[in-house]
């Protein structure tokens, strides 16, 4: 455990996640996401983490650690066809995460996800942290589009809303 990534994530701690994301960004990411499952079968779901604290912290877990956390705590596996899929963004340390259920990561693989993450980070390391989200869900949306497109109307499994920790 480093003492360079405790101190940055008690210095940056929850309140730069609600500076980032305000009102006005998480309703246009939600739209982002209800705009992308009109066009596939899948669920989506974004939840930012502005640092880690308590147990997560001094354990240093590793964002890709967490986010699996946060994928299995919202139940993103539980849906019908097993293609839900979490975008996560530990601020503090400006990492993104997708985790996906085996239906839709089977399709699309790692480094599928990977070039997705690294994308919305470079977005992210220029403060474009809005326009980042939204072509992060937009890309996730394809992929999902492409593999597990819409048939009908169906339930809308997940809640669309972001989550902010």
């Amino acid at each position: 455990m480093g003492i360079k990534r405790i101190g940055k994530h008690l210095l940056e701690h929850h309140w730069r996640a609600r500076r980032v994301f305000p009102r006005k960004v998480l309703t246009a990411i939600e739209q982002a996401i209800k705009t992308g499952e009109a066009t596939h079968s899948g669920q989506v779901r974004f939840v930012v983490e502005g640092a880690l604290d308590g147990k997560p912290l001094f354990k240093d877990q590793p964002a890709r650690e967490r986010a699996l956390d946060i994928f299995s705590h919202l139940r993103i596996w539980d849906t019908a066809h097993n293609n839900g899929v979490l975008i996560y963004l530990l601020l503090a340390d400006r990492r993104v995460e997708i985790i996906a259920d085996r239906g839709i990561d089977s399709k699309v693989g790692a480094a599928g996800w990977e070039k997705i993450c690294k994308a919305m980070e470079t977005d992210f390391r220029f403060g474009h942290f809005e326009s980042g989200v939204i072509k992060g869900i937009e890309a996730v949306s394809r992929e999902l589009a492409a593999h597990f497109p819409k048939q009908g109307v169906g339930p809308n499994e997940l809640p669309d809303a972001p989550v902010v920790i």
